[in-house]
């Protein structure tokens, strides 16, 4: 969550998501990031984390081994970016099934690689420090993520 969250803000801020959501070729597929589900995504993200812990679950003995998180981030990058289910942009399929124009695909890349190697790295990090600290400020950072999401929700919901 918290490398979705980060992910995510840099996209918003540096790659101009803004723009690109409300563009012609997205605004029928992306809710504008002015919407009030947009607010609340990170914090639903919750559920997402939830799910990825269940799915890495049974494979998780190969995360202790060596180049572990390595292979984490390139499974996550390979399943989750670039082979998803869907013709998503971006996506090898997206590339073949959609009309999007190609700076749509390639606009989210710095997104996905960051996200992934905050991902991997966090994981890392907490994994091999073993310090109570690291889980701790883990917790209050989703903590204020959430509590972030809700009253930006709360406040896009007043606004329209």
């Amino acid at each position: 969550m918290i490398a979705y969250f980060t992910a995510g803000a840099f996209a918003l801020l540096f790659l101009d998501y803004r723009t690109h959501f409300s563009s012609e070729s997205l605004a029928l597929l992306m809710r504008p990031v002015s919407s009030p589900w947009v607010a609340l995504g990170p914090g639903l993200q919750i559920f997402r984390g939830m799910l990825i812990a269940l799915a890495l679950l049974p494979v998780r003995g190969f995360l202790y081994g060596k180049n572990g998180f390595l292979k984490l981030a390139w499974l996550v990058l390979g399943l989750s970016f670039i082979s998803t289910i869907g013709p998503t942009p971006g996506s090898f399929d997206g590339y073949i099934y959609t009309i999007l124009p190609v700076q749509y695909h390639l606009g989210g890349i710095p997104e996905a690689v960051l996200y992934t190697a905050l991902f991997a790295g966090i994981l890392a990090f907490w994994h091999k420090s073993g310090k109570r600290y690291v889980t701790v400020l883990s917790i209050v950072l989703v903590a204020v993520i959430v509590l972030f999401s809700v009253m930006g929700f709360l406040g896009a919901a007043q606004a329209e």
